[in-house]
């Protein structure tokens, strides 16, 4: 036993004051009149008899009500071991994964069919809750205990084309652990997939109030095939030109031949056979696509289909159209950049583009929305109605590519970008003393595939301030070599050195050609390939926040995804469903973006059973602890202190009250005398 606040035992020193009473009233006597003290005989008085405590069980009485409400101020308590939760009401989680796999076998409607009948044995007065889970953790009922409420939430719950978490699941439920502050019994009925394990087991523990069941709806013999990946053109100019490689992957025990299909707007094209090995992975490639103008909504199918059809079928959109114009704005000496340019272009996009070049001073009159971008070769100082309308054009969505020279050191800014311009830097052609490669972002598509510019030597650069733009490569002293500043809507390239061979080497080596492929597609706004995204990710509309241009956007059934506010203000847009989404920008811009399940719902490989349990908490050592009907339930407990400081206080009472009416009999006895 302790005390909470034993400071109040120093009350204990007041004891003494009933005592001192007693002994103080032995000394009070009544006067009597007496006529003469002069025949008494003077003696000593004992003191024994005023030492003598009379009402003992009064006295008694008074100091238990000052020791019981000196002991109730202190508070006293007892350490109390209970089993965790003992006395609340528990909450009873049901979640339920309707991810993709769970469509196998009908593997959702089994677990909603589970999940009633755990209905019927949640004791009466307990809440239930219900969630839905895949790659996000969807309430579908709050906590309640109208059952009629429960069912039809388990009822409700549909099948998705998202992928399963259950690293969000864990998430989820330690948030909820936290917040409904009682005990809970979690249920989740899955399929277990290994492939929706987080990275570390740890991201799964539960809070320590928190019992897991988990429910496995799978099964070992689960054979599956599907369309794991392809490689298609986004943008298509000749149709005998156009390759389409897919890759097919077996996730059953058994081998199989399968036929691929390549369908434009649900029109068969051309098939091919392919045999699977068990486990394996095989590739297929179609030659030329007799499509026509315009967006066109492909996809490859598998047949005969399996027992999940939504990995049979990979969906991929292809726009074909003439070759798209880039202006290339050259300097009174950019013939030698124009055909550099130019010959790397054709090499690398097969046609896609085409080249038209212009002198500086002819550029004003230039119609720049026909353009995919525009190239400013060494230009020097532009034209002011040029300039104006090249930050219009950039500003709503367009794309520039900026190569500077020996023109361009004079200038005080960059046009368009306006970063800082510091003259001129210079060295030598002889000996080591010229720049080359030193550092930069390898994700960007500039650099992704020019192997860094191995051996590119640079003699003269310009010395550019980068302000707020971001460096993406560096010359070996630091100096920026390519730098990207956003502009409104639009973006800006800035390459501090010429395409001629005259400032640099870099023309002459391999690298050259794929950075120019690659600055073009990323300009060009086709950097996504096949612009093919999974269910759950997330669309870019617009780069910069605020309100612009209005964006409209399609779901697969056709109907606006967005609100008006939305419209005009949203940065991105969640594909939520597989199937394709068109978006009409307000440049008059249209895209055809195509949304799949995620491959890693294709393959059916369970948890192995081992981690199941210890992730349910179960002592994989004991072979009892694996049968619940041979093992008693594990509980937790829980020491804590218990005050009873209120049964003191009500003795306190009690006692003042006998007190009372003791000290009342003996009033009334002396009153008689």
């Amino acid at each position: 036993m302790g005390f909470l606040t034993p400071w109040f035992l120093a009350g204990i020193g007041l004891l003494g004051l009933p005592v001192w009473l007693h002994l103080l009233r032995r000394h009070k006597t009544t006067p009597l009149p007496f006529s003469s003290l002069m025949f008494f005989e003077k003696r000593t008085q004992s003191s024994m008899k005023h030492r003598r405590l009379e009402h003992i069980l009064l006295l008694l009485l008074r100091l238990a009500v000052l020791t019981l409400i000196i002991l109730a101020f202190a508070q006293p308590f007892v350490m109390k071991t209970t089993p965790l939760g003992a006395g609340q009401k528990r909450l009873h989680v049901i979640a339920i994964d309707n991810s993709v796999s769970m469509a196998y076998e009908n593997r959702l409607d089994r677990a909603k069919e589970q999940a009633l009948g755990i209905l019927d044995r949640i004791q009466q007065g307990d809440k239930a809750q219900i969630f839905a889970v895949n790659s996000e953790v969807a309430t579908q009922a709050q906590a309640t205990d109208d059952r009629n409420a429960l069912r039809a939430a388990i009822q409700g719950i549909q099948p998705t084309a998202s992928r399963s978490s259950f690293g969000e699941f864990a998430r989820a439920m330690r948030a909820l652990s936290q917040t409904s502050r009682s005990p809970m019994d979690v249920h989740l009925y899955s399929d277990f997939q290994k492939s929706s394990l987080p990275p570390g087991f740890s991201e799964l523990r539960m809070e320590g109030d928190t019992a897991l069941t988990l429910h496995p709806l799978g099964a070992e013999d689960s054979g599956n095939w599907a369309i794991e990946s392809i490689q298609a053109p986004r943008r298509l100019t000749d149709t005998k030109r156009a390759r389409v490689e897919a890759t097919i992957a077996s996730f059953a025990k058994t081998a199989a031949e399968r036929t691929v299909t390549l369908n434009a707007n649900g029109r068969s094209l051309q098939s091919k056979s392919v045999s699977l090995a068990p486990g394996g992975r095989a590739r297929v490639e179609f030659t030329g696509m007799d499509i026509p103008y315009g967006w066109i909504k492909c996809d490859l199918t598998i047949s005969p289909s399996d027992k999940l059809p939504a990995d049979d079928k990979f969906l991929f959109s292809v726009e074909r159209a003439d070759p798209r114009k880039i202006l290339f704005v050259h300097g009174a000496r950019g013939q030698r950049a124009l055909l550099y340019y130019q010959s790397a272009l054709e090499a690398s996009t097969q046609g896609a583009y085409q080249v038209e070049p212009v002198p500086a001073e002819q550029a004003a009159s230039m119609a720049l929305e026909k353009y995919a971008f525009v190239v400013l070769s060494d230009t020097g100082t532009l034209n002011g109605a040029f300039q104006s309308a090249l930050e219009k054009y950039v500003s709503g969505g367009g794309s520039l590519f900026i190569a500077l020279g020996s023109a361009s050191a004079a200038l005080n800014r960059v046009p368009v970008a306006g970063q800082a311009v510091d003259g001129s830097r210079y060295n030598s052609r002889s000996g080591e003393r010229f720049q080359s490669y030193g550092s930069g972002d390898d994700t960007h598509p500039a650099l992704r595939r020019s192997n860094r510019w191995e051996g590119v030597k640079f003699y003269q650069s310009i010395a550019v301030e980068p302000g707020d733009s971001r460096v993406v490569a560096k010359l070996t002293d630091g100096a920026p070599a390519l730098l990207e500043k956003r502009v409104g809507e639009g973006r800006v390239l800035v390459f501090t050195s010429t395409l001629d061979n005259l400032a640099n080497d870099f023309p002459l080596h391999p690298s050259f050609v794929p950075f120019v492929e690659q600055t073009a597609q990323y300009l060009g706004g086709v950097e996504d390939g096949s612009m093919n995204y999974t269910v759950d990710s997330f669309l870019d509309l617009r780069q910069t926040a605020g309100r612009a241009a209005s964006v409209e956007v399609l779901n697969p059934d056709g109907k606006r995804a967005l609100s008006l506010q939305d419209a005009t203000t949203a940065q991105t847009i969640k594909l939520d469903r597989s199937g394709f989404w068109e978006v009409r920008r307000g440049s008059g811009r249209q895209d055809v973006v195509a949304a799949n399940v995620d491959r890693r719902e294709s393959d059916l490989t369970l948890i192995p059973k081992e981690s199941l349990d210890l992730w349910q908490g179960k002592d994989t050592a004991d072979p009892k602890s694996q049968d619940p009907a041979q093992s008693p339930a594990k509980t937790e407990t829980e020491t804590k202190p218990s005050s009873f400081w209120k049964y003191v206080l009500i003795a306190a009472l009690v006692a003042a009250l006998t007190e009372s009416f003791v000290a009342g009999r003996y009033l009334s006895r002396e009153a008689v005398a």
